[in-house]
């Protein structure tokens, strides 16, 4: 089981899964405490994740690790971002903001919202409305 030394970041941890309503199970606040306990926000893989809570001690599986991304975006904890159509990545910032994606090294980060200028979507078909839009900018090497 993960050794937390730190109280804070078992508080803001165990705060982030009352805030959402969540039940904070062992597994889902050592998941948590990775993800957000330190108050800093993260995009993970659900493998990148994984590692991590390996590399600190947790046993948890992979499919425990994708459940509990999944739960953590449906309780609007987390925001999905999916690159490539079937790579996924987790953002713990869930306000609207574009990414850049690094094509060399296969990560993401946040991109300046402020430069970003949207002129205009189309209207959302009817009985529909626009829930979110993803911006991925994507880079490489010139």
């Amino acid at each position: 089981m993960t050794q937390t030394t730190d109280p804070q970041t078992t508080q803001r941890s165990t705060s982030w899964l009352a805030s959402a309503g969540l039940r904070p199970t062992r597994q889902r606040l050592a998941l948590a405490e990775l993800l957000v306990g330190d108050g800093e926000n993260r995009h993970v893989t659900a493998e990148s994740l994984h590692a991590a809570s390996r590399a600190s001690g947790e046993t948890v599986s992979l499919a425990t690790v994708y459940n509990t991304l999944r739960a953590f975006c449906d309780a609007g904890l987390m925001n999905e971002v999916v690159v490539d159509g079937s790579k996924s990545y987790f953002d713990t910032r869930t306000d609207d903001h574009p990414h850049f994606y690094w094509e060399d090294s296969h990560s993401l980060t946040d991109a300046p919202a402020e430069e970003l200028k949207i002129a205009g979507l189309p209207k959302a078909p009817a009985g529909m409305e626009v829930a979110r839009v993803d911006v991925v900018i994507r880079l490489r090497k010139a």
